[in-house]
């Protein structure tokens, strides 16, 4: 079964998640946005086998210490949608935009699309493209678990920002309503920031995209 734990980073307070398989004990790093020893402390901590990276979107605050960490441990980066090409090339200015630690470029060793499916041990997890918030951001589904892991689509009470460079407002919604609703209400996902929600409460309250 799918396993996760939610490690704080940059001064965002980024949700990086730390997902493994609890049979085999491989584990995957979902949006290492930065403060690499701290995650790697905890994957230490859990006695586990970290294997790859999983990028939702391109964002320095989730996919900032990408490059380095992969470097370090030769891990694989697997996402974001090639819709993120763009922002991936500006990491560097990312940096210095948002008052974070400078970052690298990187090419992703493997761009994902809607409906592939991404792999931790036994554990399978389908690939939704959620554009909107960025024009490549994706949403990883654990059917078995019942648990996704959204990045900045979606919120507890709120949705993600549209007022980047390519960001859409209606599609953000509809992706949230087309990609995410249908995995079910009782779905638990981990947001990018903030709280764990789950989709039934947002699709219930969220004053943004609820069905009220």
């Amino acid at each position: 079964m799918l396993q996760h734990h939610t490690v704080p980073v940059t001064a965002f307070a980024q949700n990086c998640s730390i997902v493994w398989c609890d049979q085999t004990l491989q584990a995957a790093v979902i949006d290492p946005g930065g403060d690499i020893d701290r995650v790697l402390a905890e994957v230490a901590r859990l006695g586990l086998n970290l294997k790859a990276i999983w990028l939702t979107h391109a964002h320095i605050d989730h996919a900032g210490a990408s490059a380095e960490l992969a470097r370090r441990l030769s891990l694989p980066i697997i996402g974001p949608h090639p819709g993120d090409q763009f922002w991936i090339d500006a990491l560097p200015q990312q940096g210095s935009m948002f008052g974070l630690p400078r970052s690298e470029a990187f090419t992703p060793t493997r761009w994902l699309s809607d409906g592939d499916s991404v792999q931790i041990g036994h554990c399978v997890l389908s690939v939704r493209h959620c554009p909107g918030h960025t024009p490549g951001h994706v949403v990883f589904h654990s059917a078995q678990a019942k648990r996704a892991f959204v990045g900045d689509v979606l919120f507890a009470g709120s949705i993600g920002r549209t007022d980047f460079p390519q960001g859409d407002h209606a599609q953000l919604v509809r992706s949230i309503k087309e990609r995410l609703w249908p995995m079910g209400d009782d779905t638990v996902f981990v947001p990018g920031h903030g709280p764990q929600s789950t989709f039934g409460q947002e699709r219930r309250s969220n004053p943004y995209v609820g069905d009220r």
